[in-house]
């Protein structure tokens, strides 16, 4: 544990988590890869549309990466706990590296003279293929980490911190995903993407080795698995917080549509496509800010139901814009209001859960949140096939606030519930 007893004399300091000195390095590690990340898939987006021009080439993307992640979700959050976890993160981090300069290879001129643009695409879900068998080890890693660095009074802190690093993280690299494909094209933007990538593994290579936690090393992989399952269905208001969550992703997962809506129905071109794209993530972070400073005090789970209906509304109302700023204020309020729900769920998350099984219960996580962006990319793009793009996001909106309304009758426990 890298702390030393002045660190850990205030509880109420904002920066408690942050000066604990291997907590910063898993900090500055992490907002490099998910940097990265987010621009790969900024530039996933854009080149599969570049190619196709078609709305449900987007929505395969989503459902390249999570086939993989879901079916190797349980698993990997097994392999995790049973697993030395600094060693697991940089190999899945080498392999990224790996991934993304075998794109950077595809993006080059020369590689078209073998490559018709229909095998192109193809490569392009192959790599996002793999990128979902290597999430599925990584953001499990990533959660069960903080636990080992952080004393658990400050895990509350640590988390808004982790949360506030991932979304700044996020608008950088969406915002500059956009901005790098105008300067530098596809092919200097994944160049770009593969240096990130290496600088998170310089950072996390100092991390210590932390020890196996869990004492159950002879149970059976598939009762190992259960148990992980087993704790989140009993624990109602972790379970209520994810499955929220989750259903509101899902239907509410404009991000996949915001190529087309930059191209063709704003026109703002490449440099608007990237704030469009950043704007959720811009507003969430000017929120986990705010809630670092001023934390929620009590009444968490009726703020969550009302962030949720919210970010409905907003999804909504972006759908029937046809003024750029209007779209991005929505966006903007709509991941002010997802940064709420984000930072709830993830401290109920550290609190609730044994140290033993954060890699488990991180990977069922994973299940209901994480691998829901890609399911709502997925259902965004068959939607904007069958309905229409506008009517589709429309549909997301509405379907957002249904569940928002449907949960505050239907989880009583996650509503009263409060920490």
């Amino acid at each position: 544990m890298s702390t030393t007893p002045d660190v850990l004399q205030d509880v109420s300091d904002p920066l408690a988590a942050v000066k604990i000195t291997e907590y910063r390095y898993l900090l500055i590690g992490r907002f490099f890869f998910i940097m990265a990340l987010r621009m790969l898939a900024t530039i996933a987006g854009w080149w599969i549309y570049k190619l196709t021009k078609d709305p449900f080439a987007i929505g395969l993307i989503g459902l390249a990466e999570v086939i993989p992640a879901l079916s190797l979700a349980l698993y990997s959050g097994y392999r995790v706990d049973m697993s030395e976890k600094r060693r697991l993160l940089l190999n899945c981090i080498l392999a990224y590296l790996g991934i993304s300069v075998a794109m950077v290879i595809c993006a080059f001129g020369f590689s078209w003279q073998w490559l018709s643009s229909k095998m192109l695409v193809s490569c392009i879900y192959f790599f996002i293929f793999l990128t979902g068998i290597f999430r599925s080890f990584v953001g499990p890693t990533f959660s069960a980490l903080i636990a080992t660095i952080v004393p658990r009074n400050f895990l509350q802190n640590a988390t808004t911190w982790s949360q506030g690093s991932w979304l700044m993280a996020s608008v950088s690299g969406h915002a500059a995903g956009g901005f790098l494909i105008w300067g530098f094209g596809v092919n200097g933007t994944l160049i770009i993407v593969a240096c990130l990538i290496f600088t998170a593994f310089l950072f996390l290579y100092r991390l210590k080795p932390k020890p196996i936690l869990n004492s159950k090393k002879d149970k059976p992989t598939l009762e190992s698995v259960k148990e992980g399952l087993r704790f989140v269905f009993k624990t109602k208001e972790l379970l209520g917080a994810m499955a929220l969550d989750m259903f509101a992703v899902l239907f509410g997962g404009v991000v996949a549509m915001v190529p087309v809506f930059a191209q063709d129905i704003l026109k703002v071109g490449a440099i608007g496509f990237g704030w469009l794209n950043a704007a959720m993530d811009i507003g969430a972070i000017l929120i986990v800010i705010l809630l670092t400073l001023f934390p929620l005090k009590g009444g968490q789970g009726r703020k969550l139901m009302f962030a949720v209906g919210g970010f409905g509304l907003c999804i909504l109302i972006f759908a029937l814009s046809k003024w750029f700023l209007v779209s991005f204020l929505m966006l903007v309020i709509a991941g002010m209001l997802d940064g709420v729900s984000i930072v709830i769920r993830g401290t109920v998350m550290q609190l609730k859960t044994p140290d033993n099984m954060r890699g488990r219960v991180s990977s069922v996580s994973s299940m209901f949140v994480n691998s829901s962006n890609e399911l709502g990319q997925f259902e965004s793009g068959t939607a904007a096939r069958f309905m229409g793009v506008i009517p589709s996001v429309i549909f997301g909106g509405c379907m957002t606030m249904l569940v928002a309304f449907t949960t505050w009758f239907k989880a009583p426990k996650l509503r009263r519930f409060e920490y």
